[in-house]
This record gives C-alpha cells, sequence and structure tokens, in this order.
C-alpha cells in the first residue's frame, strides 16, 4: 500500500526549502556588500598610487617624459605596439600633466602606460603590457594591461577629461585637463573605456556616499548625466540630480576624478 507525505511532512520540507531559499539569497547579497567595499578600497589605494607616483617622479603615470631612462625602451617599439606582452620595458610620455589616449605618433597610450609604470614602481601589484588590445585606442584586458577589479565582471581604466567623449557624457560644466579613473563592466572580450554600467542606482549611491558626496553629478565621484544614463541620475542638472534608487537594473558605473 502506497502512503503519501502528511502535511506534517509537507510543511517540513516547505520550511526547509524556505530556508535554503533565503540563506542563498542573503549570500549574494552579503557577496555583493562585500563586492561594493572592495570598490571603495581599490579606488582609494589607486589614487594614492597616482600621488605617490607623482611625488617620486614629479609626474603622473603613463605622461612620464623619461620613463624608458629608468625602465627601459619597449622592445615592440613606441610611441605604440599592439603586442600583449607584460614586460618593464616602457614608452615615454608627453609631460602634460594629463594621462591620455592615444594620439598615433605622439602619446605612447598613456591610459595603459599608467597601470604599467605604477606596477614598475612597485605602488600596484602585477605586471601589465602597457597597450591596449588589439591597437585600438581603449580596449582594456583586466590582468594584461589593467588590474583587475575585486567586483563582478569590473575594470578600471584611466582616462582624463580632455576626452571629448567622455566631457560631453557628463554634467557640465566639466573641467578639462582632470585625469580619472573609470570603473565599469568588462564584458568577458573586450571594452573600449570601463564605461559600462555596472552598478544599480543604489550601488552607485552607496559608493557615492561613502566616497564622496551622494550626488550624481558633483564632487569627485560622478555618473553620466541622465540622457546617456537615465536608470542611473533623474534629471542631467548637476546641481540638483539624484540617484534613481528605486531602480534595480545596471544603469550606473563610476567616474573618479583624480583631483
Amino acid at each position: 500500500m502506497q502512503r503519501g507525505f502528511s502535511l506534517v511532512e509537507l510543511s517540513i520540507v516547505l520550511v526547509i526549502l524556505g530556508l535554503l531559499t533565503g540563506g542563498i539569497l542573503t549570500g549574494q547579497s552579503l557577496i555583493r556588500a562585500s563586492e561594493l567595499r572592495s570598490v571603495v578600497t581599490q579606488i582609494q589605494g589607486f589614487q594614492s598610487a597616482a600621488y605617490s607616483f607623482r611625488d617620486k617622479y614629479f609626474a603622473m603615470p603613463g605622461d612620464m617624459r623619461n620613463a624608458e631612462s629608468f625602465w627601459g625602451t619597449d622592445p615592440n617599439g613606441c610611441p605604440t605596439n599592439t603586442v600583449q606582452t607584460t614586460r618593464t620595458q616602457t614608452c615615454n610620455g608627453d609631460g602634460d600633466g594629463v594621462i591620455e589616449r592615444r594620439t598615433v605618433g605622439t602619446v605612447s597610450d598613456e591610459r595603459f602606460r599608467a597601470w604599467q609604470q605604477l606596477a614598475n614602481a612597485g605602488l600596484i601589484e602585477g605586471s601589465y603590457s602597457g597597450v591596449p588590445v588589439g591597437g585600438t585606442t581603449a580596449e582594456v584586458s583586466p590582468g594584461v594591461n589593467s588590474p583587475r577589479a575585486r567586483f563582478s565582471n569590473g575594470l578600471y581604466s584611466f582616462t582624463c577629461t580632455n576626452d571629448t567623449a567622455l566631457s560631453s557624457f557628463m554634467f557640465s560644466p566639466i573641467p578639462t585637463g582632470v585625469n580619472v579613473l573609470m570603473i565599469g563592466a568588462y564584458n568577458g572580450t573586450s571594452n573600449l573605456d570601463g564605461d559600462s554600467q555596472i552598478f544599480t542606482a543604489e550601488e552607485a549611491w552607496n559608493l557615492d556616499t561613502k566616497l564622496d558626496d551622494g550626488r550624481p553629478g558633483m564632487g569627485k565621484f560622478q555618473q553620466y548625466m541622465n540622457s546617456q544614463r537615465p536608470s542611473c541620475a533623474d534629471t542631467s542638472v548637476a546641481a540638483t540630480a539624484v540617484y534613481q534608487v528605486s531602480r534595480t537594473n545596471l544603469g550606473c558605473h563610476g567616474i573618479w576624478l583624480l583631483r
């Protein structure tokens, strides 16, 4: 004779399933919170490393006019090459104070040489190639030409506000000549700038509040304006914009101004 489950037995099974589901969700939430804390730590660490480099070498990393005198010349050629080999040999920058994209023939991928030279100086961990993937001006490969983020699918990338593509998306007015650390998503193959959305608006607000002023268009930690990231900030007016914390999709990244 077959016997089914009693109501008590079914109730016990449902309770166990509920506890397992709740534990999984709680665990995921704790992991995400830990990753957000790691972003704060990494941003502060990279900023400290860049400033320490400037104090020691009288130049920003990547922008250093005499970098080859310290670490040798990249055997694959300067100012530009496409060979993704991690090494200490590097290329000189143009010494104008900002960490720029490549300008063929004049600037040696400063935004990637910056990571290489920070590592050469012992200010960050790792060893980096100093050049973008595929010879383009922006493609990032975490662990090869930039550090790995301790955040799911995350990456960090240097640039500056002289970049018209960046400045046109940011809240205005934005001064030129400011170095920028971008925090964004990596899609597993390539990424053009590190400006792909990786945070919810609430997560970005959380980071902004810990690092800065909690406002998407003001201070040192900023976002793109509403017309570019409508799920992140509520308007494109810097002074009054707030994070749309009710939005649950990944609508924000991060722009940390090194000033």
